[in-house]
C-alpha cells in the first residue's frame, strides 16, 4: 500500500488535517469555560398538531444552533470572539474556548449578546445545510 503526495517532501496530505486545526493551541494556559449548546427550530401547528411535515425533534430538522458560554468576572468590552463554519474560537484575559461546531454554520449571519446578569455569552447561529426534504427553507 503505497501513499502518493503531489510532493515528495510532504509528510501528510491537506485532506487529512481536520478543519480548524490551525486554531489550536495547547500551551495555553487559559481555563476553558463552561458551555452548553443546544438547538432550536422553527415549527408551527401543522408540524406539532397535525404532523403533516417531515419535521421530528432530532436535531437535523433544526435551523439555528444556540451555544452559552459562562464568563464569570467578564466584560462584555474583553471578549474577542471568532466564528467560522465549522468552528468557534473565543478568547478574554482568563477564559479560552476552542469549540469545532457539530455542524456547518453560517458564520457571517450569527447573533450573539452578552447577559450580564447570569455572566453568559449567548451565540445564535443558523445551520447551514444542504438542500434537503426536511430542511427546504
Amino acid at each position: 500500500f503505497q501513499v502518493k503526495s503531489e510532493n515528495g517532501k510532504t509528510i501528510w496530505n491537506t485532506e487529512e488535517v481536520p478543519e480548524g486545526s490551525e486554531f489550536d493551541d495547547i500551551w495555553d494556559p487559559r481555563e476553558q469555560p463552561e458551555y452548553e449548546i443546544s438547538f432550536k427550530q422553527c415549527v408551527g401547528t401543522e408540524d406539532v398538531f397535525f404532523g403533516m411535515s417531515r419535521k421530528d425533534p432530532s436535531t437535523a430538522c433544526c435551523e439555528d444552533m444556540v451555544i452559552k458560554i459562562k464568563l464569570p468576572e467578564t466584560k462584555y468590552s474583553d471578549i474577542t470572539l471568532d466564528i467560522q463554519d465549522k468552528v468557534l474560537d473565543l478568547q478574554t484575559p482568563k477564559k479560552k474556548l476552542l469549540l469545532h461546531l457539530p455542524y456547518h454554520v453560517d458564520s457571517k449571519n450569527g447573533k450573539a449578546r452578552f447577559v450580564s446578569e447570569e455572566e453568559t455569552l449567548e451565540i445564535t447561529l443558523r445551520i447551514s445545510r444542504e438542500f434537503d426534504f426536511i430542511n427546504f427553507a
